[in-house]
């Protein structure tokens, strides 16, 4: 008899939710990762801070998937000796469509990481999130849509 409960219960959960999670969004939120200690507020706006390695994608709300258009990101990295600069320090504004496109150099090693970029994404009524993008060896391109939690 328990075991026929629990079957029961089972069918019941899964017919409640089409296999998914209830609480789930409809868009998984980006993961955070480390702010680091070389963030510097207020880099000018600019969508290129060298060439070599484009990231490009859109911004999005994590309970609706809609794109949200004017987000800030700030991007910062180290430049091809490992060293942070202000050369390599861009902020810009997603368009209307959530859409952002940004240029730099391939980030450089320095001890103890792998190349990274940082990101800071902000949008009104959203959760600002900090994250990192790791180019591989070589990669040129990177898609990398970014999902904000409301606040």
């Amino acid at each position: 008899m328990k075991r026929c409960l629990l079957t029961l219960s089972a069918v019941l959960w899964l017919a409640a939710s089409d296999g998914e999670t209830v609480a789930q969004p409809k868009c998984p939120p980006t993961r955070a990762d480390m702010l680091g200690p070389f963030y510097t507020a207020n880099a000018p706006a600019r969508e290129r801070t060298g060439d070599g390695l484009t990231v490009q994608g859109s911004v999005r709300s994590s309970t609706d998937c809609k794109p949200l258009p004017n987000a800030q990101l700030e991007w910062w990295s180290a430049n091809g000796r490992g060293e942070y600069d202000d050369a390599h320090r861009a902020t810009q504004r997603t368009d209307a469509a959530g859409a952002f496109r940004y240029v730099t150099d391939m980030p450089g090693r320095y001890p103890g990481r792998p190349p990274h970029v940082h990101v800071k994404v902000s949008a009104t009524g959203h959760r600002t999130l900090v994250t990192q993008i790791y180019p591989k060896d070589g990669q040129a391109e990177i898609a990398f849509d970014v999902v904000l939690q409301p606040n």
